[in-house]
């Protein structure tokens, strides 16, 4: 294997536990197996640089909207407001990494 990143799309086999729990909040799971498209890409010096800009685009995202979530969250009166807020944050968080990585690695910057 020339690239560990594709080791992150084992994580999609927690979307079968959506059949077995009949839960269907670990379907989106599934959206791992993505990362099995990084096994044929050399990991070069170019790629570990836009892996680190993605990685930073997704941090700076989670670190500016969870607090966002979490206080609309505390202004009203949803109950589950922290688990709503970290479960957006977690998954625009991942959203922005794979966005971010895959348009760094097409446009050749």
């Amino acid at each position: 294997m020339k690239n560990k990143l594709s080791l992150i799309g084992v994580i999609g086999l927690l979307g079968l536990l959506g059949f077995v729990t009949d839960n269907p909040g670990f379907y989106g799971f599934f959206g791992f197996f993505g990362f099995f498209g990084f096994a044929s890409i050399e990991p070069d010096e170019m790629f570990q640089t836009n892996l680190n800009k993605a990685g930073k685009n997704a941090f700076f995202t989670g670190m500016i909207m969870y607090p966002i979530f979490i206080t609309i969250g505390a202004f009203t009166s949803f109950a589950k407001a922290y688990a709503f807020g970290f479960a957006i944050s977690f998954a625009l968080q991942l959203i922005v990494f794979t966005v971010s990585l895959t348009h760094y690695e097409n446009k050749g910057v």
